[in-house]
């Protein structure tokens, strides 16, 4: 796989692969009215998308912004659904086929077939290594403040055009990047953002793994978990970190960072884990459980179907399956009296 992108902007760019991109973007999604209504003149308004990514004259639309309280109050800035479509091409075609190659096997976010389940087990399986090697050992947990306000456009840019040298797509990727009109901040709602902000901390993956020679390590996003062998070493590592990010990336950790004793097990992608559990936290629990009743209100008043909603569940009952949780599943699911 080259090491750079060159002159694939025009191969990709095809009817045939934003069509897909749109087929990809309404799963899901197909009772929403913005969905109905695009569906009805596809093929005309994907020859339109064409022709305007294809001449340079696409032009980003605004955002609607709205807020939500799960897992925390966020505002998220949904693109309109055109735009949506744009951002699937991007991914599907450069993302995915040129930048995950170059991240560490440790780094789970936003790549196929690894995930937070996956990222739970390695974490626990270098936990249960670490007690045969050194019996004793430390954890650092660590995450990022306010992370995808804090991301540097400029930096990020920088970053992405080490690896982007086809101008049509760099012309492309700025104009995704500065959509929201700031310099500062990846709007959270665009599928875009999350593999931008992947890419923005491989920096501190290949930081950690190659100038630190840290080998336990794993991050799903900006949580990022440390194992190393004593609490002086866990120190300096830890202070290393907070410097490289300060300065590289202009970035700080929050307050939830720490340095514990591994006796204590850690906190990680809503699960509690050990050498020898797994379990799902009491706040996953009620997340989880609140999500059901939201899916069954949404197939009752005709918003989603039945095989949307059990196609939603899917990922959230694997969710159940990784823990070392009996009945777990027919607690959370069972429908009230």
């Amino acid at each position: 796989m080259p090491k750079t992108i060159r002159n694939q902007y025009d191969k990709k760019l095809t009817y045939d692969n934003l069509m897909q991109a749109h087929k990809e973007s309404r799963k899901g999604k197909g009772l929403r009215k913005e969905i109905i209504n695009f569906n009805l003149k596809q093929e005309e308004y994907i020859m339109w998308l064409y022709e305007m990514l294809k001449t340079g004259k696409y032009k980003h639309s605004g955002y609607t912004e709205f807020y939500v309280t799960e897992p925390k109050r966020r505002r998220i800035e949904k693109s309109r659904y055109i735009d949506r479509i744009v951002h699937r091409w991007y991914v599907d075609n450069f993302f995915k086929e040129y930048f995950v190659k170059s991240f560490i096997n440790t780094s789970y976010a936003c790549i196929e077939n690894r995930g937070m389940h996956k990222a739970c087990l390695d974490v626990q399986n270098a936990m249960k290594h670490c007690k045969r090697v050194w019996n004793n050992y430390y954890i650092i947990k660590m995450d990022v403040a306010k992370y995808f306000q804090n991301i540097d456009k400029q930096i990020l840019y920088e970053i992405l055009c080490r690896k982007i040298k086809d101008k049509n797509l760099l012309w492309l990727t700025r104009e995704i990047l500065y959509s929201n009109g700031i310099d500062k901040g990846l709007p959270i709602g665009n599928y875009t953002s999350q593999c931008f902000a992947n890419i923005y901390l491989n920096e501190l993956d290949q930081y950690m793994k190659h100038k630190l020679k840290l080998k336990y390590t794993c991050r799903y996003m900006d949580d990022v978990v440390a194992l190393v062998n004593t609490k002086k070493e866990a120190i300096e590592k830890l202070n290393l970190i907070r410097s490289f990010l300060k300065e590289k990336l202009c970035l700080e950790l929050n307050r939830k960072t720490q340095i514990f004793k591994s006796t204590q097990g850690v906190n990680f992608c809503g699960y509690k884990i050990n050498e020898y559990r797994l379990k799902i936290r009491d706040k996953g629990k009620r997340k989880l459980k609140k999500k059901v009743k939201f899916l069954e209100k949404q197939v009752k008043q005709g918003k989603m179907t039945s095989i949307e909603a059990h196609k939603y569940l899917s990922g959230h009952l694997g969710y159940i399956n990784v823990a070392n949780t009996k009945n777990l599943e027919n607690k959370l699911f069972a429908t009230d009296a």
